[in-house]
């Protein structure tokens, strides 16, 4: 049981600690953030002895990754045989201090603060602020910095006028003995550190797994640093428009690669050494789950993939299978990911859905077909039901996916649709295009669920969409492209629209077009899905 311990340190040794490496400032703490006001006003309430509060201190052997540089100051690695001490509240108050002695330059992102530039105030009465910043209209022999004060040589100070001899002494002395009230924190664990920093946070975010992992799994000796690894992972599938994962679907891989399970708790008991170990071959599954994605199911970004979760199973299925599936592997891996789309499954309740279908995917590994608890039955009502344009929605996404697999050309030259995560990020999205325009229902007097209904929606390039069908009548534009593309019958199969001449569209009957493209959707999931499954296990 660990047991906080009051103390209390000095000035010369609270700067000596963070010097030798010993106190330590953890990654998980917020960007150094105090102007040289705040900072000034924290001195002037220890020249006049004033409380500033009390430092929480973690002591631990373990080697978190923490922040190394303080304004261009690299501090060092915490000395063989010495346990660090975390900073668990007073990091700005604390960094504060220690660029103020240092005189340190604090670069910000479109400035930089000097905090040589704090001074005391010579001439100041004990109401005034006796530390400031503005010495723009005092002598210089009125005014010294708090670098000088406590670094300068006698020399140095004695050239001060006589009648400033006993303030510099005295502020020197008030400084140099001032004693920081501290707690420190022996003997407990990560877990409880970082409940402890939360509690004490609460006016800011909770602490998320990615953070305490970070801090938790950093490892100087080996080079590895969760956050550089992280960071390298995302620029690789950028390249491929996957960028959009998350860290927590990695941390939840990892997990179910070491634990099969996932939850906030599985993944920060992960034991360090076995989390480094795994990176690489975690990481190289995850990739081969993204490419199947991208090459099986044509889900071209990241963006509309139904789930993030949906990588975790797949890159557990190539962690243990490192080449295609093919046959029975296939069929029942493919149903897997159309089935827990469609029905939604991973919208709630996600870590422990994750356990479950982590055992159907090891029934997929013995080439044999899983059970489902749950039945999904797909109609033309329940698409109808359903559909309400919602980009966030996994049966939406799954629907644009299949949009998607078709490889959408433009409606006037047959080009090839590029599909963007940076335009998918929006809801009124550069590539989605309402066939029949909003505009154009709207004054028909059409209900706003059945404009923005996912049946209504076509996968476009936006220039299209701005520019050449706005709010213009199906019959309208469509009989412009149909003078442009001499394929346009083709094109518009790759949009799910079969046949021109079937779909309402030469007389704008929005009815005809709709039920025909839910009969057509139908079609498409009932490709995806095996026949109806018996109940139970797994």
């Amino acid at each position: 049981m660990y047991q906080p311990e009051p103390q209390s340190m000095t000035f010369s040794t609270l700067i000596s600690e963070i010097d030798k490496g010993i106190i330590k400032i953890p990654q998980f703490q917020r960007e150094f953030v105090w102007s040289l006001n705040d900072s000034a006003k924290l001195l002037d309430s220890i020249v006049k002895g004033f409380p500033i509060g009390t430092f929480i201190l973690w002591e631990s052997d373990e080697k978190l990754r923490s922040i190394r540089n303080i304004g261009g100051a690299n501090l060092p690695e915490t000395p063989l045989g010495s346990m660090g001490q975390y900073v668990l509240d007073g990091q700005q108050r604390m960094t504060s201090l220690y660029a103020s002695i240092k005189g340190l330059l604090v670069q910000r992102e479109k400035k930089s603060d000097d905090f040589s530039g704090i001074y005391i105030d010579l001439t100041a009465s004990d109401e005034d602020s006796i530390v400031i910043v503005d010495v723009s209209e005092k002598n210089e022999n009125e005014y010294i910095s708090i670098r000088k004060l406590l670094n300068g040589g006698f020399a140095e100070l004695a050239a001060y006028p006589v009648e400033y001899h006993q303030k510099l002494n005295q502020y020197k002395d008030i400084l140099t003995t001032y004693r920081f009230s501290t707690i420190l924190l022996r003997g407990a664990s990560l877990d409880v550190a970082t409940e402890v920093f939360t509690r004490l946070n609460v006016g800011g975010k909770s602490l998320t797994v990615f953070e305490i992992m970070v801090a938790k799994t950093y490892d100087a000796e080996q080079g590895f640093d969760l956050s550089e690894k992280f960071e390298q992972f995302l620029s690789e599938v950028e390249q491929v428009g996957y960028e959009t994962i998350s860290a927590s679907t990695i941390l939840q891989t990892i997990s179910v690669l070491l634990k099969g399970e996932c939850t906030r708790k599985d993944i920060l008991r992960l034991d360090k050494q076995a989390f480094i170990h795994l990176w690489n071959d975690a990481i190289n599954a995850i990739l081969k789950a993204i490419e199947y994605f991208r090459n099986s199911y044509r889900i071209p970004v990241s963006k509309i993939l139904p789930y993030n979760g949906l990588v975790v199973p797949f890159a557990y299925f190539f962690y243990h299978h490192p080449n295609k599936p093919i046959n029975e592997k296939k069929k029942y891996l493919d149903d897997f990911f159309w089935r827990t789309s469609f029905s939604e499954r991973y919208s709630s309740s996600l870590e422990g859905k994750i356990s479950q279908d982590i055992k159907r995917i090891d029934i997929i590994l013995k080439g044999e077909m899983p059970k489902y608890e749950y039945q999904l039955e797909i109609t033309k009502e329940f698409i109808i039901e359903n559909g309400g344009f919602n980009a966030n929605r996994s049966f939406i996404k799954a629907i644009l996916c299949l949009m998607a697999y078709q490889e959408p050309k433009s409606f006037s030259d047959n080009s090839i649709v590029r599909i963007s995560n940076d335009w998918l990020k929006q809801a009124n999205s550069k590539n989605y295009h309402h066939f029949f325009p909003k505009a154009y229902l709207k004054k028909k007097g059409e209900d706003d669920f059945y404009i923005n209904h996912i049946l209504n929606i076509t996968i476009v390039d936006d220039f299209l969409n701005k520019n050449r069908i706005r709010a213009k009548a199906p019959s309208s534009y469509m009989a412009e492209f149909k003078t442009e593309n001499s394929e346009l019958e083709q094109t518009m199969k790759t949009h799910l629209i079969l046949n021109l001449d079937d779909y309402g569209i030469w007389n704008d009957d929005y009815d005809k077009f709709f039920e025909e493209r839910a009969e057509t959707m139908v079609k498409e999931i009932k490709k995806r899905l095996l026949p109806k499954v018996s109940k139970s296990k797994a």
